[in-house]
C-alpha cells in the first residue's frame, strides 16, 4: 500500500510548468511539461490546424522539441500546405514530423538522449494503441509531454481505447467548428481558442440560426 500525503505536502511540491502563447493560455491555462493531452473532433473541423498552431507555440514560446507522428494525414502535399500556412518553418529543427514510424519505433526514439520533449500521436485509431499500451508508454516516458489525437463519433472519442485515454489525460481539448474548447482539468480565461476566424464565425453563426428556427 502506498504512503498517504498531507495536503501541505502536496502544496510544497514543485512542478515544471510551461507557458504557451497568450491565446492558448486563455484557452487551457498553464500546462505541466510532462502532461498528457488528448485532442479529438470530427473530420473537417480544424484538428490538424490546431495541432500545428500548438506545435508552433510549444517550439517558439516554450522552447521545446516536438516530434509529430502523423500517421493519419501523413507528411504529403496537404500537410506541406498546412505547415506553410501556419509558419512552422520558424521552428527550425525543433519541429520534426514522421509518417512511417511505428509506436515501437517512437518508443525507442524517445528513449534516446536529447530526444524530443513532446511526442504527438495522430491518431489513436491509426496507431491502434490500446489502453494497456498507453499506460506502459506513459509510465516509460514520464518526463515527456504526450499528445494524442483522436477521431470522434458524434461528440465522443471513437472507440473504447480512445475514450479510456481521454479519461486518463490531464488536458482534454474538443475541436468543433474551427474552435478548440477545453474540457480538461485546467482552464484559461476563455476556455476557447479560435483556429480559423472566418470559418468559426460562419459555423457558430449557422448554429445560432438553426437553434432559433427550432424554437
Amino acid at each position: 500500500m502506498g504512503r498517504t500525503q498531507s495536503g501541505n505536502t502536496v502544496l510544497k511540491k514543485t512542478f515544471k510548468v510551461i507557458r504557451l502563447s497568450d491565446e492558448l493560455v486563455a484557452c487551457i491555462g498553464e500546462i505541466e511539461k510532462s502532461a498528457t493531452v488528448f485532442i479529438w473532433g470530427n473530420s473537417g473541423n480544424g484538428k490538424t490546424s490546431f495541432v500545428l498552431q500548438l506545435i508552433k507555440s510549444l517550439c517558439l514560446d516554450a522552447g521545446l522539441k516536438v516530434l509529430f507522428l502523423s500517421k493519419e494525414e501523413g507528411a504529403g502535399y496537404t500537410m506541406q500546405q498546412k505547415i506553410r500556412r501556419h509558419g512552422l518553418a520558424e521552428c527550425g529543427n525543433k519541429f520534426q514530423i514522421d509518417d512511417q514510424m511505428t509506436l515501437e519505433q517512437l518508443d525507442a526514439k524517445l528513449s534516446q538522449k536529447r530526444s524530443a520533449d513532446v511526442a504527438i500521436v495522430d491518431s489513436v485509431q491509426y496507431t491502434r494503441i490500446n489502453f494497456s499500451k498507453y499506460q506502459a508508454f506513459r509510465e516509460k516516458h514520464k518526463n515527456k509531454m504526450l499528445i494524442f489525437i483522436s477521431q470522434a463519433e458524434g461528440k465522443q472519442p471513437y472507440k473504447a481505447a480512445a475514450k479510456d485515454i481521454m479519461y486518463a489525460a490531464d488536458q482534454k481539448i474538443w475541436i468543433e467548428g474551427y474552435k478548440a474548447i477545453t474540457k480538461g482539468r485546467s482552464f484559461g480565461e476563455t476556455g476557447e481558442f479560435t483556429i480559423w476566424k472566418e470559418g468559426a464565425e460562419k459555423y457558430w453563426e449557422g448554429r445560432k440560426q438553426s437553434n432559433k428556427k427550432r424554437k
